[in-house]
């Protein structure tokens, strides 16, 4: 991390020094000063002078303005992430102003629900984030690999070799971290065919369009767990419109880091906010968005449960037609 980290951006990841309401509030100023689409889609859907009372007030910006628009601070970005897309239509675009904040937030995240990231042998299974440019996953795990102590690797379709190297760096107990896109890691398990593996962290990233009969979370965890002889599927909820990553050791249950949270919105009035155990549309703060935009409506369904964890329950079905077409008038 060469680029020095101002005092908002250092802010962000140190709990000790800020309220988060107070710094959601600040970086909801800026964004609404800088970035002309959020600015546009406030107007036209909020009233500028409602005071903030609570984090439902905050206008969320459907996600697929990343698909229509430049969303960004008017600053040159350093790296465009661009997200994958089955028809080649419709790519997100996240302009990044600073890699460095990328970098300290996926570090930062990661490491504060698991041992140092650097501790760990990270094996990457990412067949179709690798055959493309602009993968945010990929720029993270090539970096993890890239400065963890006991390096790793990434891996195509040679299931055989990424099957010996792991086996290989167990045999040597070495803590082993293997991170793969869901639909590769299914092909993965039915090639092993019964491998033992309950030593190593498997964590699927999600990724199943485009590739035969859709699967819920608990399925696919119940076969990969009965493929690796694995107690728990750990997982990675992030995206390329964000900066930020959500984790889960198990059970579909998410935990976010101490600079994002979770706000659920009834998919059919979006002034109405839903409590805990209701199941609706999944909106983020993500304050590491700090030069694009940290507040976001996704497409995803979930709720939020009495512990703070969130799970997620799919996708909304009528994505297209949510109403973001104001910013086109």
């Amino acid at each position: 991390m060469a680029s020095k980290m101002s005092p908002i951006e250092e802010k962000i990841f140190n709990e000790s020094k800020f309220k988060f309401m107070d710094l959601t509030k600040e970086i909801y100023q800026f964004q609404y000063a800088n970035n002309q689409i959020y600015q546009n889609w406030v107007t036209l859907t909020h009233s500028v002078d409602k005071p903030i009372q609570n984090f439902a007030d905050f206008p969320f910006l459907p996600i697929s303005q990343f698909k229509n628009s430049e969303v960004h601070c008017g600053i040159s970005p350093e790296i465009v992430f661009t997200s994958s897309s089955t028809t080649g239509v419709g790519i997100s675009k996240h302009f990044v102003f600073k890699t460095s904040l990328y970098e300290k937030s996926f570090i930062e995240g990661f490491n504060a629900f698991y041992n140092d990231f650097s501790d760990y042998k990270i094996f990457a299974l990412l067949p179709n984030y690798l055959e493309r440019q602009g993968s945010s996953l990929v720029y993270m795990a090539e970096y993890m690999i890239k400065n963890s102590k006991l390096g790793g690797g990434f891996y195509l379709y040679d299931f055989e070799k990424l099957l010996h190297d792991v086996q290989s760096s167990l045999k040597n107990n070495e803590p082993v971290l293997l991170l793969g896109v869901t639909f590769a890691l299914l092909d993965f398990a039915e090639f092993a065919k019964n491998i033992d593996l309950k030593n190593c962290i498997i964590m699927e990233t999600g990724g199943m369009k485009g590739r035969g009969q859709e699967l819920t979370r608990t399925e696919i965890h119940q076969i990969l767990n009965q493929a690796f002889h694995t107690e728990n599927i750990h997982s990675e909820y992030g995206m390329t419109e964000l900066l930020s990553q959500a984790y889960s050791k198990g059970n579909g249950r998410f935990q976010c880091p101490p600079w994002m949270k979770i706000c659920i919105q009834d998919p059919t009035d979006p002034q109405n906010w839903l409590s805990n155990g209701k199941t609706g549309r999944i909106c983020i703060i993500d304050l590491a968005n700090l030069y694009s935009c940290s507040f976001i409506a996704t497409d995803d369904l979930g709720k939020i449960h009495e512990d703070g964890s969130f799970e997620i329950m799919g996708r909304i079905d009528f994505s297209d037609i949510r109403g973001c077409s104001l910013l086109a008038i």
